[in-house]
């Protein structure tokens, strides 16, 4: 396969994922502003959502103090930002243009039609539009898309390098949706097992659509070791962060297979992963929630740095 084939099919994965993320940070904070005293945290809620999705900067430029409906327009229709709900659809769509034969119709359609619902949205009144509708849209479109590429892509490279970028992004992403509430949200160590704490976390598993398999997975108490453990070191979990990083080895292991070469990224995979197998929960509080999160978000990146000069950039095959 051409890289630069493969590359925008990473990115349709990637892109998509994003969006999902960017939408299930917005339900974050619109479900945190409902709670008492909930803005002590970083600054507020909605300050620390900017913060952790990486656009705190570029929204600071564009609106100033963080308003939450402008958040919520930022993080959602804002074309000047990169990381937006509508960027992200519009990418993942003109990724989809780029190598449409390489696509089935299924999925094709899948993408198109969030695209041009996209601009439908995007004509309404924001007044109109209430937050859980657009989260609601974001999740239901990005599963039709992942259902359309299970169901109907070959199994092939191409569809190695759609399921890598979905496991990258979201390995990503939950480690980023896990730093919000631990690091930005609390507001102060006094406040641990409190029920500004206990409510924190529970929004955090809904927001995740993780709140039904949490406790089908665990049962009794929610704490933040069990919420943790789910979310970093549970095979079981679709979302943690070593399912993703497992789903990524695969889709890695699979395209050395098929291209008869293994390289540096599949070893770096490798090695990820064998750090997080053998890593216990306390270890990671010990560390620091925070601390591990975000060398864990750094060195995920690394290894999409790698994936992007191995197979995409055409400078190593």
């Amino acid at each position: 396969m051409l890289s630069r084939t493969a590359e925008n099919l990473f990115w349709i994965a990637r892109n998509f994922e994003r969006a999902e993320t960017m939408a299930r940070l917005l339900e974050v904070g619109a479900r945190m502003a409902l709670m008492p005293q909930a803005g002590h945290g970083y600054r507020n809620e909605w300050d620390s959502l900017l913060r952790a999705s990486g656009t705190a900067v570029g929204f600071a430029e564009k609106y100033g103090d963080p308003v939450q409906r402008n958040i919520e327009s930022y993080l959602f229709f804002d074309r000047d930002n990169p990381s937006s709900v509508a960027s992200c659809v519009e990418r993942a769509r003109e990724n989809g243009r780029i190598v449409r034969t390489a696509l089935t119709t299924q999925v094709w359609d899948a993408l198109n039609a969030s695209y041009q619902e996209m601009r439908a949205l995007e004509r309404q009144p924001r007044s109109d539009l209430e937050l859980s509708q657009l989260t609601e849209w974001t999740m239901r479109h990005a599963a039709q898309l992942r259902g359309a590429i299970d169901a109907t892509q070959l199994r092939n490279d191409g569809y190695h390098f759609l399921g890598l970028g979905f496991a990258l992004e979201r390995a990503d992403n939950t480690a980023r949706l896990l730093d919000v509430k631990y690091y930005v949200l609390l507001p102060r160590v006094d406040f641990v097992g409190s029920e500004l704490d206990n409510y924190q976390w529970q929004t955090l598993l809904r927001a995740l659509s993780a709140h039904r398999a949490f406790h089908w997975a665990y049962g009794g108490d929610i704490t933040a070791h069990k919420i943790a453990h789910f979310l970093i070191l549970n095979r079981q979990s679709p979302r943690s962060l070593l399912t993703a990083n497992g789903e990524a080895l695969g889709h890695l292991d699979a395209l050395a297979q098929a291209y008869g070469n293994a390289t540096p990224a599949q070893e770096r995979a490798r090695a990820l992963l064998a750090q997080l197998e053998k890593t216990t929960i306390e270890e990671i509080f010990d560390e620091g929630l925070h601390e591990f999160l975000t060398r864990f978000v750094r060195e995920n990146a690394g290894l999409a740095a790698l994936v992007q000069q191995t197979y995409l950039s055409g400078e190593a095959r």
